[in-house]
């Protein structure tokens, strides 16, 4: 497996500020939490302007963007030119104190997630921001709060596209972020902690060894119904296809972001994507072993790993059409609720069988 020691080094040891006590930690935190929050800034920026038209392209037969720079590359910086020249426009009935804080709030809060999840080492320093023993429910109630986020900005703008946006976004959030965490509950009985770092660490052993080729018992690996029930409800709790019900344009323009423009829309934009990855994250770390792998860094697999579950996101959004609202209700209520409790007491089952 990869990292012989998955979580080498603190920040504190490896600049050599331990012996600086609580002044040394709080300057490790600070410039932990500054590569980390970078890191994800620059993948979103990636990932926002030109690596979803590039995959949408390829997995619809099109030409993406290829024009402004080698491959496109710069379309990143022309977006970003663009949309902060453009003018702030505010609602004149706006609800100005909830309009200017929603687009804060959905960005602020999947970054906060992103502080709990391990996501291995570089240059011998652990990127893992803090491990407490409460690390997945704290990152999914940090999550949670992107649907204050979106709510805010439904309701303050004035709009009633908008306002259709945030009540469909409280009503799929609610739908199936019950089957998500319970889904989650399913590897805690597994690995036995709620502890982020733990949780990887279980998925450390091997399940099947069949000559040079060796299957590590990843949670994916082991409870593959656990894992799918994960993705698709992970799909719907950041709002991509077939589940973009808060947005979707052909019925309510844009949803709760129709009437955010300027730097307030880049806010929204990247909190969108933030928390595509920030989902991608939790299902490494939860059924993927998080930075485990063979041969390369674990921050490289982690990389590797969220990647490829955006990749997965969007070529459902190329592929697969969006459901109805009625639709969507029946499927998390009716469908994933049912699956992901049948999942978490035939997992308990298995477990006590076991133990």
């Amino acid at each position: 497996m990869a990292d012989a020691v998955l979580f080498p080094e603190t920040i504190e040891n490896a600049l050599g500020l331990a012996p600086y006590g609580v002044l040394g930690d709080l300057v490790a935190s600070f410039i932990a939490a500054f590569i980390v929050g970078n890191v994800m800034l620059a993948y979103t920026g990636v990932a926002g302007p030109w690596a979803k038209r590039k995959i949408t392209a390829a997995f619809t037969d099109r030409i993406a963007v290829n024009r402004i720079g080698p491959f496109g590359l710069l379309i990143i910086v022309a977006d970003a030119v663009r949309l902060l020249a453009k003018e702030l426009i505010i609602p004149e009935n706006a609800d100005r104190p909830a309009f200017d804080l929603a687009p804060i709030v959905m960005a602020g809060s999947a970054m906060l997630g992103f502080a709990v999840i391990p996501m291995g080492s570089i240059f011998g320093i652990n990127l893992q921001l803090a491990d407490p023993d409460s690390g997945l429910a704290y990152v999914f109630a940090v999550a949670s709060i992107a649907t204050l986020g979106l709510t805010m900005g439904g309701y303050a703008s004035a709009n009633k596209y908008s306002l259709l946006g945030g009540l469909r976004a409280i009503a799929q959030n609610i739908a199936y972020e019950i089957p998500l965490v319970i889904t989650a509950a399913s590897v805690v009985l597994f690995a036995g902690t709620l502890r982020m770092g733990g949780i990887v660490e279980a998925q450390q052993a091997t399940l099947i060894s069949l000559g040079p080729v060796s299957i590590p018992s990843w949670f994916a690996f082991v409870n593959p119904f656990a894992f799918v029930l994960f993705m698709a409800a992970n799909l719907a709790e950041v709002g991509r296809n077939p589940f973009d019900i808060p947005e979707a344009p052909t019925e309510i323009v844009a949803g709760y972001q129709t009437e955010y423009s300027s730097v307030y829309f880049v806010l929204m934009y990247l909190g969108e994507f933030l928390h595509i990855f920030l989902g991608g994250a939790i299902a490494a770390t939860l059924f993927l072993g998080g930075p485990a792998g063979p041969v390369l860094p674990g921050f490289v697999w982690f990389t590797i790993k969220i990647w490829g579950v955006f990749l997965l996101t969007q070529w459902f959004r190329s592929a697969i059409p969006r459901v109805r609202i009625d639709q969507m209700i029946e499927i998390g209520w009716k469908g994933m609720l049912v699956l992901s409790f049948a999942n978490l007491l035939l997992t308990a089952l298995l477990v006590g069988v076991i133990v």
